[in-house]
C-alpha cells in the first residue's frame, strides 16, 4: 500500500501546478459531489427493475429456442422417437436431475473441471509470466502458445491414451493443454496492453523488476488476464466433455458417460437433457466470469454502470 500512496503524491506533483490558497479542498469538494451524483443514481434504480433488465434477454433467447426446437419437431423431419419435442423432453429432465446417480455424475465432472482449470491456471500463468517479460522467450514461444490455443483439444486424445491409457491423467493432460495457453496468452496480452504513462510513473517512483510487475504491471493486467480466464475455462469444459466421451474409467460415472449410455440407447431425451445441463454449467461459470470481469473494470474506470 505504501507504494499506491508514493505514487498518488509523485503524480500529482509531477501533473499538477501549484494550486491556490484552497484550491484542493474545491477540487476535492467538485469530485465527491460527482460521485454522489453517480452513486444516487444507481441508488434511484429499484432492484427489481435491475433483475429483471438483466433477466428478460436470456429468457427472451430460451422461449425463441424452444420455440425453434419445437417447429422443427412439427416439421415432421424426424421421427418423435428421434427427436422429441420439448414438452417430451422436459419431464425426463426433472426426472434425470432428481436422481442420486445424475448428481454423482455431476459432481464427478465438475471435480475433474476445477483440478484442470486450476493446474491450467497455475501453468498459464508461470508461462505467460515468463514469456512476457523476457523477449527471447517471446521469440521463441509466442507463436507456439498461439498454435496450441488454436489447435482442437480432441487431437491430443489419441497421444493421451497412448501416455497415460485410459486413466484421469489421459482427461487432465487434454484439459490443461487445452485451457492453458488462452490463460497464458491473456496475461501476455494484458501485460502488453499496459498504459505507457504507468510504466513511467512506476519507474519513477522506483519501481523495477518483480516489483515493477507485482505492483503495477500484474494489476493492471487483470480486465486482460480474467478474459483469459474466461476464455480458458471455455476450452477446459470443452476439452473435459470430448475426453469423457472417449476416455471411459470403468465405472466412473459422469456427465459425458451417461451421455454416451444414452446415445448407446438411442435415448434421445436423456441426451437432451445432459446436454442442456451441460450447457447450464456454462453458462453459470459465463455469467460468474462476467461477474468478476464487470467489477474489475468498474474498479479501473472502464465502466461506468
Amino acid at each position: 500500500m505504501a507504494h499506491d500512496v508514493g505514487v498518488n503524491v509523485d503524480l500529482d506533483d509531477v501533473d499538477a501546478a501549484p494550486p491556490e490558497a484552497g484550491g484542493g479542498s474545491r477540487l476535492s469538494r467538485e469530485i465527491s459531489g460527482l460521485d454522489a451524483l453517480e452513486l444516487a443514481a444507481g441508488a434511484r434504480r429499484n432492484p427489481l427493475l435491475r433483475a429483471w433488465s438483466a433477466t428478460w434477454p436470456m429468457l427472451t433467447a430460451v422461449l425463441i429456442a424452444l420455440a425453434g426446437w419445437q417447429a422443427v419437431v412439427w416439421s415432421g423431419w424426424k421421427d418423435p422417437w428421434v427427436l422429441p419435442g420439448p414438452a417430451d423432453t422436459l419431464p425426463v429432465f426433472w426426472d434425470q436431475v432428481t436422481s442420486g446417480r445424475f448428481w454423482s455424475a455431476v459432481a464427478r465432472t465438475m471435480q475433474r473441471a476445477l483440478v484442470g482449470f486450476a493446474v491450467s491456471v497455475v501453468v498459464g500463468v508461470l508461462v505467460g509470466a515468463l514469456v512476457s517479460r523476457s523477449r527471447v522467450l517471446r521469440r521463441a514461444f509466442g507463436s507456439l502458445i498461439t498454435g496450441l490455443q488454436t489447435m482442437p483439444s480432441i487431437a491430443w486424445f489419441p497421444l493421451a491414451i497412448l501416455l497415460f491409457q485410459l486413466s484421469e491423467s489421459a482427461i487432465l493432460f487434454v484439459v490443461v493443454l487445452g485451457a492453458a495457453p488462452s490463460i497464458a496468452n491473456g496475461l501476455i496480452a494484458g501485460v502488453d496492453y499496459t498504459p505507457t504513462i504507468l510504466l513511467r510513473a512506476g519507474k519513477v517512483m522506483g519501481l523495477r523488476g518483480v516489483n515493477l510487475y507485482r505492483h503495477l504491471i500484474l494489476p493492471a493486467s487483470l480486465p486482460s488476464f480474467v478474459a483469459g480466464l474466461k476464455q480458458g475455462w471455455a476450452f477446459a469444459w470443452r476439452s473435459l466433455m470430448a475426453g469423457e466421451l472417449l476416455v471411459i474409467i470403468g465405472s466412473t460415472t459422469s456427465l459425458g458417460v451417461l451421455l454416451s449410455q444414452a446415445r448407446e440407447l438411442n435415448n434421445t431425451a436423456d441426451m437432451i437433457s445432459y446436454m442442456i445441463v451441460i450447457l447450464i454449467i456454462g453458462i453459470v461459470f459465463d455469467q460468474l466470469f462476467g461477474v468478476v470481469d464487470r467489477a474489475l473494470r468498474r474498479r479501473w474506470g472502464l465502466r461506468a454502470d
